[in-house]
């Protein structure tokens, strides 16, 4: 029986509106230039299946498998994740708040210990690296240089 933990959760105060931070998390164009440069294709429909590459801290890929489980628009997009060839299932959450002229942006991973822990590029604390850099970094200096 594996143990729950508690899921990882990010927050980032970013300066645009809800709708110039839905598109760069949503539109595959965009996406491309701050986070997933292999994503061939991102329909915002619930169902909707996509795929992309990662890679661990030795450099291995890792083939995501994602499904859409939620769309509200400017609101909430939520979808399955998991690996090609690895067990486990988990759900990547982003949640949008207007705080003024800024944009406060959740983003919720829980199931991770479903990916077990034999493989540490699969640990909770390689998930709060990647979600710390890719949204703090990333994300936050692609939405605001537009700016």
């Amino acid at each position: 029986m594996m143990n729950k933990i508690e899921p990882v959760i990010k927050e980032v105060i970013l300066n645009a509106p809800a709708s110039t931070v839905w598109k760069a998390i949503t539109n595959k164009d965009d996406l491309k230039k701050w986070c997933f440069d292999l994503l061939t294709e991102l329909k915002l429909e619930v169902g909707f299946e996509f795929q992309f590459i990662g890679k661990g801290k030795k450099g291995q890929s890792y083939l995501h498998i994602c499904k859409i489980i939620e769309v509200i628009p400017e609101e909430r997009l939520s979808y399955s994740w998991q690996y090609d060839k690895y067990p486990g299932n988990s759900i990547v959450t982003f949640e949008l708040f207007e705080e003024g002229n800024k944009t406060r942006l959740k983003l919720t991973h829980e199931g991770i210990e479903s990916f077990g822990t034999e493989n540490p590029d699969l640990a909770k604390e390689s998930f709060v690296e990647g979600w710390n850099q890719i949204l703090g970094t990333s994300l936050k200096e692609f939405i605001e240089k537009k700016k």
